[in-house]
């Protein structure tokens, strides 16, 4: 207690240093009865939670708060604070509180629910103490604000605490900043609001319910987005949900300059003064109870009453805490017919039952971004079909939404007909590529439309062109005709139809011109209007075009000269029998047809000789491809295989002199197929060797049967080739077939179907002998022809008398 103050005497100066210890211990005095009166507050309310909680008494719920704080080593007013932050909300729609246990008798202790005891290990002795005097500090804050500020005069000496920012849950989603101290005014109003994004390690902290230590500064960078400005001026940061009921409402950042990681003392010091704030920053989280239906009936009244389409929504949240729907409060009844609600009002239900397509529809998404950024939604003008007085009516509507509190309004707004027939002239210049354009020659105005100032690449603020000036927007060569043309219109009033090219940031255009005037009463232009398209699109199609087709007639004449040259080379170079040839008393008769489709002459090629000994030398052959090159490397082989064979070569032999010999022909070098075929008169022995190619066709006695193709490899197509001979000994009246692929092949069909056929078409052919390749031809070729056909009909002849 203090001591009284004891009067001066008469007449005796003052002692003013008494005078002051007796004010300070005055002061002193009430600073201790205000707290005490705080503390004694905050006790009597925890006791009271104590007691709704478990039905005890009053002294009953003290003693048990007295032997938790003994218990956890804690003040009894952290234990109240504590208390007052960890109790669970009220039931809802009830404002009751929880449910309590059954009344413990008169001297029994309070039952205290377990989820009510949170059991936690007892802090160092200087953070115990430390949160003592945080816990007598928090009783002089009246607001967030101010328990911003007395956590960072506490936590700044302690934890060498930079700046605290206090953020609380929106009812509607997202985080409020409720409370800072340490930052500027333009970072708390920049982060005022806090989307509810997983980006964010204060939002994180309060989804999971566990702090957030970030202390490694780079790697933080990189798992969330940081607050600051710029982030770097706090290296280190702590988020603690603090625990108010059954989950976390309010979350506390406590920001550090200085980086390095929090210790464990640092840790259980953050903590406990998180808890210690729950209970304060409850009471001012809270939100009063209130009556739902009251609100609802009056705000749908007024809606009742509105004259246009509107509603109200509010957002349904899923777990997330994203909106996955949005509830109807209260709407217009002209909001329904809008809306195309099925079902009439549409007031309590879900958007999704009005809007089937909802995540598809511009209105689904307008109300999503609207929620999120809180920016107002314009709609794109739509059609809307209405009956008015009885009549069915096309009415053009455009629908917009706005953010109020955790609400959005929406609001459809019915567009006049001078509107929509403004949209729709706007429509056609846009969708047109024209715009019209108006010259008053009284007045020396001129007026465009907003698509023409685009067309010619002009800015709107400098103004349309005035007449007499048009003719400079246009390039050189077109100045003089837009001249004549211009001074024609305003002296004789003739109307003119132009083409003109401009020169704009995005190279030339080309555009038409229409313009026409209009007389006065005596004749003479006072107005000129018209319109301007843009036509570089269509134009630089036909330009296009017309180059295209230059570039096809000119290939077509390159490839005709090319098939006329490589037909008369192939000409001169095989040239083709008139009649059957008849080597070593053989009769061949020779059959050679390019192909019907494309310009192109293929490759094949054959040979029929008698050799210097009295043998026949009969080739067929196939070079891959077909133009200029095919034909010069047939007339390679041709001539270098007769050669071969003339100057003593086995067949074998020849076969793989030739594989060499394309094999060095150079860089894209070509591949060939071909048999060589010797028949010895005297044995009538056929003596041949093949290199990739289709095996020969023998006929006796009205049997049809392939030879075995001894082994050989395509020319041209490996170094290491190996090829072997076959022979046959053949019978008079025999008849041989050698023939190109382009007989039998039908693409996609496999090969021996055609050569199944070929055999089907020799056996059921005619025996006259002067007919008879003719109509093989036919009969294989009916469906016309893929590929140059070569066929070399080869025939012993029978003994005379025979």
């Amino acid at each position: 207690m203090s001591k009284p103050a004891v009067p001066a005497e008469s007449g005796a100066v003052p002692d003013l240093a008494e005078l002051a210890r007796v004010v300070a211990r005055q002061r002193a005095e009430m600073d201790r009865l205000r707290e005490q009166a705080a503390t004694s507050a905050v006790v009597e309310r925890a006791k009271g939670a104590v007691m709704a909680l478990t039905g005890c008494s009053a002294d009953a719920a003290g003693e048990t708060l007295l032997q938790r704080a003994k218990a956890a080593r804690r003040t009894l007013l952290e234990e109240c604070w504590i208390t007052l932050g960890g109790l669970a909300p009220a039931r809802a729609g009830t404002g009751e509180p929880p449910e309590h246990t059954a009344a413990p008798g008169p001297d029994e202790p309070c039952a205290v629910p377990e989820a009510d005891v949170l059991v936690e290990p007892s802090p160092p002795d200087d953070v115990a103490e430390a949160l003592s005097r945080f816990g007598r500090a928090l009783l002089h804050t009246d607001t967030p604000q101010d328990v911003a500020r007395c956590l960072l005069d506490h936590l700044g000496r302690d934890l060498g605490a930079d700046s605290v920012m206090i953020y609380t849950r929106r009812p509607a989603g997202g985080l409020d900043l409720v409370g800072h101290a340490g930052i500027t005014d333009g970072l708390a109003a920049q982060w005022r609001t806090v989307p509810p994004f997983g980006a964010l390690a204060v939002v994180d902290a309060l989804r999971t319910g566990e702090p957030r230590w970030l202390e490694d500064f780079t790697g933080d960078t990189e798992r969330y987005l940081l607050i600051g400005d710029p982030p770097e001026q706090w290296r280190s940061r702590a988020w603690l949900p603090v625990p108010t009921g059954a989950a976390a409402e309010a979350c506390i950042g406590v920001l550090r300059g200085a980086a390095g990681a929090f210790t464990p003392r640092d840790r259980a010091h953050l903590r406990g003064v998180a808890r210690l704030c729950a209970g304060r920053l409850r009471a001012f989280t809270t939100a009063p109870e209130r009556n739902a239906d009251a609100p609802a009936d009056a705000v749908q009244a007024l809606f009742s009453a509105l004259p246009v389409a509107a509603m109200l929504l509010t957002p349904v949240r899923g777990p997330s805490d994203e909106a996955d729907d949005f509830r109807v409060v209260a709407a217009t009844p002209q909001a329904a017919d809008v809306l195309g609600c099925a079902g009439g009002d549409p007031a309590g239900r879900r958007l999704r039952e009005c809007l089937p397509e909802a995540p598809d529809d511009p209105l689904w998404q307008g109300c999503v971004e609207t929620l999120a950024s809180g920016e107002p939604y314009e709609g794109q003008p739509f059609a809307h079909q209405e009956v008015v007085d009885g009549v069915a009516e096309l009415s053009t509507y455009s629908v917009r939404v706005a953010r109020l509190e955790d609400t959005l309004v929406v609001t459809w707004i019915r567009h006049a007909s001078s509107d929509r027939q403004e949209q729709r002239l706007a429509d056609l210049q846009r969708l047109g590529n024209l715009g019209w354009a108006n010259w008053n020659l009284s007045t020396r105005e001129a007026s465009w439309s907003s698509q023409v100032f685009t067309i010619v690449d002009r800015d709107p603020a400098r103004g349309a062109v005035r007449l007499h000036d048009l003719p400079s927007l246009a390039l050189p060569d077109d100045r003089p005709t837009l001249s004549r043309a211009v001074r024609d219109l305003l002296s004789e009033g003739r109307p003119f139809d132009l083409p003109l090219r401009i020169r704009t940031s995005a190279g030339v255009r080309h555009l038409r011109l229409v313009a026409e005037a209009v007389p006065d009463m005596h004749g003479t232009p006072v107005e000129v209007h018209g319109f301007v398209q843009d036509l570089t699109a269509r134009r630089q199609a036909e330009l296009a075009l017309v180059e295209r087709e230059r570039a096809i007639l000119t290939q077509h004449d390159v490839l005709q000269a090319e098939r006329t040259l490589v037909a008369r080379l192939q000409h001169a170079l095989l040239p083709l029998p008139r009649r059957a040839v008849g080597p070593a008393g053989l009769r061949v008769e020779v059959a050679y047809l390019p192909a019907q489709s494309g310009i192109h002459v293929g490759g094949d090629w054959f040979s029929a000789i008698e050799l210097p000994d009295g043998d026949a030398l009969l080739v067929v052959g196939d070079v891959a491809g077909h133009g200029v090159d095919a034909v010069a490397t047939m007339a390679q082989l041709r001539f270098t295989a007769k050669g071969m064979v003339i100057t003593g070569s086995s067949l074998t032999g020849a076969l793989a002199r030739l594989n060499a010999l394309l094999l060095h022909a150079g860089e894209g070098h070509r591949t060939a197929t071909m048999i060589l075929a010797r028949y010895r008169p005297e044995e009538r022995r056929l003596v041949w060797a093949q290199a990739g190619h289709t095996p020969p066709l023998l006929m006796r006695d009205g049997a049809v049967t392939y030879l075995p193709r001894p082994a050989g490899m395509v020319l041209g197509a490996t170094p290491t080739a190996c090829f072997e001979e076959a022979e046959c000994r053949l019978e008079p009246g025999d008849r041989v077939l050698l023939y190109t692929d382009g007989l039998v092949e039908r693409p996609p069909e496999n090969i021996d179907e055609g050569l199944a056929r070929l055999a089907r078409a020799v056996a059921a052919g005619p025996d006259d002998e002067s007919g008879r390749l003719g109509a093989l031809l036919d009969a294989m070729l009916e469906d016309g022809r893929r590929d140059d056909v070569c066929v070399l009909d080869i025939s012993v002849p029978r003994a005379p008398g025979a």
